[in-house]
C-alpha cells in the first residue's frame, strides 16, 4: 500500500512537471511565432518613411497616401509572394540596397551609418525612371507614389 501511494505521488509530480514544461514550450513558441522579426526590410521601410514622409515641407496628402500604401510603395499589392516580388520602384531600390548588406548586428551597432547608406540607396534609386518616363524622385517630390505597377 505504501509503495502504491509513493508511486502515485511520484506519478502526479512527473505529470505536473510535464504539463509545466509543455506550457513553457508553448509560451516560447508563441513568442517566436507572433513577435515581429527585426530585419533589414523593416529598417528599410522605416528609413524610407523618415527620408520622404518627415518634415514640414512634405505634403500631408502624400504622407497619408504613402502610409496607406505601406509595403506597397516597393511591393505589389495582392501578389501571393508579396515580400519577394517588388514593383518597379522596389526593383530600383534593390539594385542599390541588399538586405544581406545590413545584418542585424550592423543595424544594431551602427544605426546611423546604416541609415545613411539606406538614404544614399534611395537617392540613387530615385534617379532611375519609372515606366511612365518620370524619375522616381521627381514623382515623390510631386507628391505621387513612385511605382506605376504597385496595383494600388
Amino acid at each position: 500500500m505504501m509503495i502504491s501511494a509513493l508511486l502515485h505521488t511520484v506519478g502526479d509530480l512527473l505529470m505536473h512537471r510535464s504539463v509545466s514544461w509543455l506550457a513553457g514550450i508553448a509560451a516560447v513558441a508563441c513568442v517566436f511565432t507572433f513577435a515581429a522579426p527585426a530585419s533589414a526590410t523593416s529598417d528599410f521601410a522605416r528609413a524610407w518613411k523618415e527620408a520622404y514622409l518627415a518634415g514640414d515641407d512634405v505634403d500631408a496628402d502624400f504622407v497619408k497616401t504613402a502610409r496607406k500604401a505601406g509595403c506597397y510603395v516597393c511591393h505589389i499589392k495582392g501578389h501571393p509572394k508579396k515580400k519577394e516580388v517588388r514593383n518597379e520602384y522596389g526593383k530600383a531600390i534593390h539594385e542599390f540596397l541588399k538586405k544581406e548588406d545590413f545584418p542585424k548586428d550592423y543595424l544594431k551597432e551602427k544605426p546611423e551609418e546604416a541609415k545613411k547608406k539606406m538614404v544614399e540607396g534611395f537617392k540613387k534609386a530615385g534617379e532611375k525612371k519609372s515606366s511612365d518616363g518620370e524619375k522616381f524622385a521627381d514623382k515623390i517630390k510631386a507628391g505621387k507614389l513612385p511605382a506605376t505597377d504597385a496595383e494600388l
